[in-house]
């Protein structure tokens, strides 16, 4: 991919549509590889609770997770709601509790959640209009992990681009 960054001024506009989700999941401590093919969407939230200015995204993605020879369908949905600064984004669990925040107004940003004793650093990259990429370290007593996931938009998903 590319070095060079895309920045993006409005998070939940560029995150809008349709995107193709293509994620490597290694666990470095058992020297595994798994692979995630499938779709993420990102629609209107149009819940009671999601009502705001800026309006929010649900996000499902669905797909197929292979590991260990063994592929099975998968699905997470998120919810992002606009940030506390103009452009930027949170990503909230489907039962509403915080993950974290993001902010690709430069067309990078480092975000972290710590989940029990791991802690998820997740590094958010925009290459362009079609592409951004995210990586999640994940560190803990019982986790070693390195899950790296491309979204490349589909064409039926255009957005004008967002410099």
């Amino acid at each position: 991919m590319s070095a060079e960054l895309w920045p993006v001024s409005d998070v939940l506009a560029y995150l809008r549509g349709s995107w193709q989700v293509e994620r490597t999941v290694r666990d470095l401590a058992d020297d595994l590889t798994g692979t995630f093919c499938g779709a993420a969407d990102f629609t209107a939230d149009v819940t009671a609770d999601a009502a705001g200015p800026g309006g929010s995204l649900l996000h499902r993605e669905s797909g197929t997770f292979t590991w260990r020879g063994t592929a099975r369908p998968a699905e997470r949905t998120l919810r992002w709601l606009p940030g506390e600064a103009p452009g930027t984004a949170e990503a909230h669990f489907a039962d509403g509790r915080f993950f974290h925040g993001l902010d690709l107004r430069t067309g990078h940003d480092v975000a972290d959640h710590p989940c029990a004793a791991d802690l998820y650093r997740g590094e958010f990259t925009v290459y362009g209009a079609d592409r951004w990429r995210v990586v999640w370290r994940v560190r803990g007593p019982a986790k070693d992990l390195l899950l790296t996931t491309d979204h490349r938009r589909t064409a039926d998903s255009s957005v004008p681009g967002d410099r």
